[in-house]
């Protein structure tokens, strides 16, 4: 058996942009009460909160440089010791290199921790760009929409507090392009980092959402 860490469920979900990392991650969430993190959630929070962290992080945004990963696996280890962490979390969005699983791994076996799994949900990039496409974002409360897999009730308004739907800068067609480009360049490896480290589990993220989530649920039943 690989090594993991007792009584915790710490997973990470890899996939390109579009694969449905969000939608699942939420789902195990609910599901199994760990907490979903993504990284670049925490950045913005540390920004708007006015830490340290925040202070440094937001230091490399302005001059647009991307933020070094020592920097960015302090934020996410110090995440990690909240209470809600306790029995596990998921990471969707990071790692993004195989640099980065290396050095997150290696801070975790510093502290005895270890990864449960990693999930990768894999998609055709043309299906990828459809999606993206349709999808929709609220800009007060974050909730995520899509035009034809989950509509909001009200064409073009949040469910939630009602605010107006619109497409992300992210989701333009020639921005969809080079976030897949960058994905099979940059973060793909992963794939096959995370493989031969017998950690690796691949779903089809082609299936319908309520089947993929069936087949995650599958894996993640076996892992714990």
């Amino acid at each position: 058996m690989s090594e993991r860490s007792a009584g915790t469920l710490n997973l990470i979900f890899l996939g390109p942009p579009g694969a449905g990392k969000g939608t699942q991650s939420r789902m195990v969430e609910e599901k199994y009460s760990i907490p979903q993190i993504s990284t670049g959630d925490l950045m913005r929070k540390e920004i708007s909160s006015g830490s340290s962290f925040g202070e440094e992080i937001n230091g490399y945004i302005k001059l647009g440089g991307l933020v070094p990963d020592h920097i960015v696996i302090s934020m996410l280890l110090h995440r990690l010791k909240g209470d809600d962490c306790k029995t596990g979390y998921i990471l969707d969005g990071f790692p993004r290199t195989v640099e980065q699983a290396k050095s997150f791994g290696a801070a975790l076996a510093e502290k005895g921790s270890f990864l449960s799994g990693v999930i990768a949900i894999t998609v055709a990039d043309e299906v990828l760009a459809l999606r993206l496409g349709d999808r929709r974002v609220c800009k007060k409360c974050g909730a995520t929409y899509h035009l034809f897999h989950n509509k909001p009730k009200l064409e073009g308004l949040c469910d939630n507090c009602g605010t107006e739907l619109s497409r992300r800068r992210d989701d333009e067609p020639d921005v969809i392009a080079n976030r897949i480009e960058v994905y099979h360049q940059q973060t793909a490896p992963l794939i096959e980092y995370y493989q031969n480290k017998n950690k690796l589990h691949i779903v089809d993220g082609n299936k319908k959402i309520d089947v993929i989530f069936q087949q995650i649920c599958g894996i993640i039943d076996e892992l714990s």
